[in-house]
């Protein structure tokens, strides 16, 4: 599946949160911006769409990356995720930090 055509991003910066519908129902992944970072400090997935949390991640991940700014995954869903993708995503992170 090419997760960028199925899964349409939205940045809604009044909430502080990216958002994307599944199923008529909609994920969030709540953020905190400072400096040139952005912190991912929670997400939240509609019941019986927990199987596209990855997609979702991978998603907001590579927006950041087109943004060019650092993330810092706050959350322990989103943490976990960039400790098992490490290799992948580690210049995402600010110089200096480790997950």
């Amino acid at each position: 599946m090419d997760v960028m055509t199925a899964i349409e991003l939205t940045d809604n910066e009044f909430l502080r949160q990216f958002e994307a519908t599944f199923d008529g129902k909609m994920a969030k992944i709540e953020y905190s911006l400072q400096d040139r970072k952005i912190f991912l400090t929670k997400i939240k997935m509609p019941e019986g769409t927990e199987n596209k949390m990855n997609d979702f991640i991978i998603t907001v991940f590579k927006e950041v990356e087109d943004r060019n700014i650092s993330l810092v995954p706050t959350s322990p869903e989103i943490a976990k995720f960039m400790r098992s993708n490490r290799r992948k995503y580690k210049k995402l992170l600010p110089v200096g930090i480790n997950i």
